[in-house]
């Protein structure tokens, strides 16, 4: 079973969200509000949680309280009917009031007691009459004059005003998170005034993508999916999403470690990114997910977890290092329909093609007819036979299997069909088979190394085609 890394994580953190001492107690004061409860969120990475609720006294006051301080970062206040509007905790007493009129909460809003909401609420107040300008705008002009004119105005004037709120206000949570979203300027020259290739300013971006995110404060967990989520999924998922693990791990190493100050940070950052390596279906990116697992979870780094939970990564790891591209593979015999044992390491041909299936496999079912037909087109010019193991070896299995082989005519000499009920070694630990189908290439010119590793017969395909090109310029 492959649980969750982020689910686990987001309970824990949903759970433990109030670790300072002090307790809280914010009012809200909404003049001519008839609410008959408010409730009191934050932002979580991607999610937004409800941690409180208040009852309106009968004058639109609402009194929020708890005995353990809030963690840093944008809360919220809303009602049923999904009315909302947002303020910080950051570094102060969290004994304050926030007042507003009812007509208009963002445009209303006051702060006392708090410097860090006083300065938030005017930042607030300047983006909504933008926000006005902009819909007033949008109904009046021509549509060419405001995309082409005002919305590029519009902008610039709006980066100005931020750019100033946090020159003035550098310490305040509204600056750091503002400025979290800022992409950094990339250089066209070294420190020593020689022009950087493009390449170089590649690498450069990569390394320094996340400069202007506090990732040593952890307030920037509890901001919009925006301000963090989506930056670090971005970096994560598209930027490096075309690199090899060469490349890919000493830049996770960087962000991860940069954020150790901030332990909820670091904690989210190992998890989450650990999370879409053990589910990226790129084939080398195996490689990432045993780094990851054996830089962090096998070395204590990762706390707030059952240690059951830390054993299971660190088991799977063990067990996929073994199975990484350019790994030689374990070695199989088994027998066939008829009895007769067949090594995986004795199979003829440059590459053996290795399966795990069974036909009461809904998945197997669709996908094995189409990679058997695959094989048949490459199987002459490449040179390759198969070793494919029933993964279900029960009785009752074994005669739907016999069936479903004579059905799709799954006959080819070198397409070997075994039965894995008797083997060498436990293959199901070995390689690792907890879902079907499984299916490996092993290169029997290279000391029966894998090559490729979680195919399908659309990415078989494509990786035959790119042998096969590849022989023909030899």
């Amino acid at each position: 079973m492959r649980r969750n890394l982020s689910i686990l994580l987001l309970l824990a953190l949903s759970t433990v969200a109030f670790a300072a001492k002090d307790g809280y107690k914010i009012t809200f004061m909404a003049k001519g509000n008839t609410d008959s409860v408010l409730y009191l969120g934050y932002s979580l990475a991607q999610y937004e949680f409800v941690c409180d609720t208040a009852i309106n006294n009968g004058n639109g006051r609402f009194i929020f309280e708890g005995k353990e301080a809030l963690s840093p970062g944008l809360y919220f206040f809303t009602n049923q009917k999904d009315r909302y509007t947002e303020f910080v905790i950051y570094h102060e007493k969290q004994n304050f009031t926030i007042s507003t009129d009812d007509s208009n909460w963002k445009l209303g809003m006051m702060a006392k007691g708090s410097k860090q909401n006083e300065v938030f609420f005017n930042f607030n107040r300047v983006n909504e009459v933008f926000y006005q300008e902009y819909e007033e705008a949008k109904k009046t002009m021509d549509s060419v004059e405001f995309n082409t004119v005002f919305v590029s105005a519009q902008r610039r004037k709006l980066d100005s005003i931020r750019l100033d709120f946090i020159k003035q206000y550098p310490d305040y949570m509204i600056s750091r998170m503002m400025l979290a979203t800022k992409d950094v300027d990339v250089p066209t020259e070294h420190p020593d005034g020689t022009k950087m290739t493009d390449l170089e300013r590649r690498d450069w971006y990569y390394a320094h993508f996340m400069d202007n995110m506090p990732l040593d404060d952890d307030f920037i967990l509890r901001t919009p999916k925006m301000v963090f989520y989506e930056r670090v999924m971005e970096y994560v998922e598209k930027l490096l999403g075309r690199e090899l693990p060469e490349v890919i791990c000493p830049l996770l190493d960087s962000l991860i470690d940069r954020a150790e100050p901030a332990p909820q940070v670091y904690r989210w950052l190992i998890l989450n990114i650990t999370q879409h390596y053990l589910q990226s279906r790129v084939m080398v990116y195996d490689e990432v997910y045993v780094h990851l697992v054996q830089r962090y979870f096998a070395t204590g780094k990762v706390l707030g977890l059952e240690p059951s939970v830390i054993d299971e990564q660190i088991e799977r790891a063990n067990k996929w290092e073994r199975l990484l591209v350019g790994r030689v593979s374990p070695e199989l015999i088994l027998f066939d329909t008829a009895h007769r044992a067949h090594s995986l390491h004795h199979m003829p041909g440059n590459y053996t093609l290795l399966l795990f299936w069974s036909p009461t496999c809904g998945h197997c079912r669709d996908i094995i007819p189409a990679v058997y037909k695959v094989y048949e087109k490459y199987a002459d010019s490449l040179d390759v036979s198969a070793f494919a193991i029933l993964s279900e070896p029960d009785e009752q299995t074994v005669a739907k299997w016999k069936i479903f082989l004579a059905d799709h005519f799954m006959t080819d000499s070198r397409w070997v069909n075994l039965n894995g009920g008797e083997a060498n070694i436990d293959w199901r630990e070995v390689y690792d088979v907890t879902t079907t189908p499984q299916i490996f290439l092993i290169d029997n010119r290279d000391d029966h190394k894998f090559v490729a590793k979680k195919l399908g017969a659309d990415m078989l395909e494509t990786f035959f085609k790119m042998l096969l090109k590849n022989k023909d310029k030899k």
